[in-house]
């Protein structure tokens, strides 16, 4: 299938889908780092209805703003819908791309036949646990051949409507997408690093963190159903 595709050129556009919810701290440094390149690429913010100054933070430093139903998945969907880019890149918005991203990318998926790719990570602030943590991220997704979201995935347009987009789940979802993926090929897998933030880490304590993750992993290959995951990763949800 990939033999039929003629990889991405970087002169190429790529769309930059960011879904917000109340992420008015973080977003303005994620956007101000993409504006460098903004004539190469597009870039959308779909937003789930922020109650803090997100929207008023995207004005003027994206080229759509959006608001949609939440849900990290239907978000998504929601700003690739609207894409022009022969490429989407999901961002999440407390994430910092290297700043030769753009070429990075379509360097990546000329050179390796790939259909879809992502980042290698570290996370800021960081500590020697976090550093491990990260490594360990990114040694199991070559291994295993599946992605998340801190990972910054890109995947071709064409592929990403055709092939069934986000399934719209509360979490997981970017497991979801990236399991389907690896059997067209494996992710163009980038060694420079996005800066993905560490705070929920922190907040929650790392270690702690590490077992819940691991746990939501095991019952998602288990079959429990995401929403009931979604309420195990975000106990105080309504």
């Amino acid at each position: 299938m990939g033999s039929q595709i003629s990889p991405l050129e970087t002169g190429l556009k790529l769309s930059v889908v960011i879904p917000t919810l109340n992420e008015a701290a973080v977003l303005g440094e994620t956007l101000a780092a993409l504006q460098a390149c903004r004539d190469r690429i597009e870039i959308i913010v779909v937003d789930g209805g922020s109650l803090d100054d997100t929207l008023l933070v995207a004005r003027g430093l994206a080229d759509r703003i959006i608001t949609n139903e939440p849900g990290r998945a239907r978000q998504m969907n929601a700003g690739a819908s609207l894409a022009t880019g022969k490429t989407l890149l999901f961002l999440h918005a407390d994430t910092l791309l290297p700043k030769d991203f753009h070429q990075l990318i379509g360097n990546a998926l000329s050179q390796t036949g790939s259909l879809w790719g992502r980042f290698d990570i570290q996370f800021s602030p960081s500590t020697p646990t976090l550093n491990l943590i990260a490594w360990m991220i990114n040694k199991r997704s070559r291994l295993t051949r599946i992605c998340t979201g801190d990972q910054a995935i890109f995947v071709r347009s064409s592929i990403f409507r055709d092939f069934g987009r986000f399934t719209e789940i509360p979490l997981m979802e970017d497991i979801e997408l990236t399991s389907r993926l690896r059997y067209l090929t494996p992710p163009a897998c980038i060694e420079t690093r996005a800066v993905t933030s560490s705070r929920r880490w922190i907040e929650k304590g790392t270690l702690r963190t590490v077992m819940l993750m691991w746990r939501l992993r095991l019952l998602y290959w288990l079959g429990v159903p995401a929403e009931r995951l979604a309420n195990l990763y975000y106990p105080n949800r309504r």
